[in-house]
């Protein structure tokens, strides 16, 4: 496992910030607008045991994740029809794990670190592609109320990926 240093020399080498959804990023990839809007965009996003959850939100775009390093990401996703499903994004193939996960446009996602929580220097690192690019007005950050009122069968599995106001 890193040291808290390579954590810290991860964010500070990659330039990373505090996201609003939980984590840290870096847009690293931008496409030239096309009438107005990002054909394309790219990110690096970090989870750490100090900040172990990318709460549950909604984007326009689809959206793919690529596993870089670290622990395994636990991804919940809500279809548009309020199915509920799980996905590990790793490298462990023969455990399941996918090195790659499409998130389509419209569903809800929600990630977590999976840690170990005598540990609190893990992490995951990965990059996530976005089309058409991500614009912050595309995006919807779920609160307890849209968990109530959507998928009140899939509270007590949501409620620790909602973002505290």
């Amino acid at each position: 496992m890193p040291e808290a240093e390579s954590i810290q020399n991860i964010i500070h080498t990659l330039s990373l910030e505090p996201h609003i959804e939980g984590g840290y990023f870096r847009r690293t990839y931008a496409a030239e607008p096309e009438n107005g809007k990002c054909f394309a965009s790219s990110i690096y996003y970090l989870l750490t045991a100090q900040s172990p959850v990318g709460h549950l939100h909604r984007n326009r775009s689809d959206i793919i994740h690529y596993f870089h390093s670290g622990q395994s990401i636990r991804y919940t996703l809500i279809d548009t029809q309020g199915n509920l499903s799980t996905v590990k994004l790793g490298n462990n193939i023969d455990q399941g794990e996918t090195p790659q996960l499409l998130v389509k446009g419209g569903y809800w996602k929600a990630s977590e670190l999976l840690i170990d929580q005598t540990d609190p220097e893990q992490y995951g690192l990965i990059s996530e592609a976005v089309v058409p690019g991500f614009d912050y007005k595309d995006m919807q950050i779920a609160t307890s109320h849209d968990v109530l009122t959507l998928w009140p069968q899939h509270q007590n599995t949501l409620q620790h990926l909602i973002k505290k106001a």
